[in-house]
């Protein structure tokens, strides 16, 4: 599949309808007793935002390329508001290339919102930032297109379990699955698939819990947990992990 098709359908997996995730995850995991699996990728709707006739099955594709200009539509808005933003910032097209100029994309995202940036990752196919709160809560997730710096809230989780910054932030959850819990039912998740990953302390957002997956105590990737229903998605569009930058 030629590079300009594998992102746009990245990006129609990304904004996905709500039911069809919800459906996904809830047949993937309950609160106790349940065997253990993956949200299944989200298929893509009618929105005039996307283009049709492509698919979101390829995962391994989600990478650069993410802004709303490669769609083809500037003036396209990613679903509902948040807090008055849009989901996406246009970068202006130079290379990202190190965590400080990362920093700098994010915190440019993370002020239209009143956040803050704290923790930024570099990795081979994008940057990844946390989002806090003014008080140091985690609010959410990003990633910084290193090709041209489009910044915006991160596909998967951040986007459609968060129930603050989130595509459906106007509709809480209950949270059910405690950080320990959540750590509990990644490691399981990875033993159930034969991994010799271990599973990070569960870090806390809206609705969801994100932790590092660790390969001899060091960072391989991510994983996140479902706060109320438990479903596990593991974050495959990093690439390889490089380096780590703190508040």
């Amino acid at each position: 599949m030629p590079g300009t098709s594998r992102r746009t359908a990245a990006a129609l997996a990304a904004l996905a309808l709500a039911g069809t995730l919800a459906a996904g995850c809830a047949a993937g995991a309950s609160t106790a007793g349940m065997p253990l699996r993956s949200a299944a990728a989200p298929s893509p709707s009618g929105s005039d935002c996307w283009r049709p006739g492509t698919s979101g099955d390829d995962w391994d594709s989600w990478g650069p390329g993410m802004g709303p200009r490669m769609m083809g539509r500037d003036d396209c808005s990613w679903g509902p508001g948040m807090m008055g933003g849009h989901y996406w910032q246009r970068g202006d097209g130079a290379p990202v290339k190190t965590l400080d100029q990362a920093r700098q994309r994010a915190d440019a995202f993370a002020d239209r919102l009143d956040l803050r940036v704290g923790e930024v990752m570099q990795f081979s196919k994008n940057f990844y930032a946390e989002l806090e709160t003014p008080g140091g809560k985690l609010a959410t997730e990003i990633l910084v297109d290193p090709a041209d710096g489009d910044t915006g809230i991160e596909y998967g989780p951040a986007m459609m379990w968060n129930t603050d910054y989130g595509m459906h932030h106007r509709g809480q959850t209950q949270t059910r699955i405690s950080p320990d819990q959540a750590q509990d039912r990644a490691q399981q998740w990875l033993r159930d698939r034969g991994s010799d990953l271990t599973a990070g302390e569960a870090e806390s957002f809206p609705g969801y819990y994100t932790l590092h997956t660790l390969r001899s105590g060091k960072i391989n990737g991510m994983l996140s947990v479902n706060a109320s229903t438990g479903a596990v998605w593991d974050h495959t569009w990093h690439g390889t992990y490089i380096a780590t930058s703190e508040h």
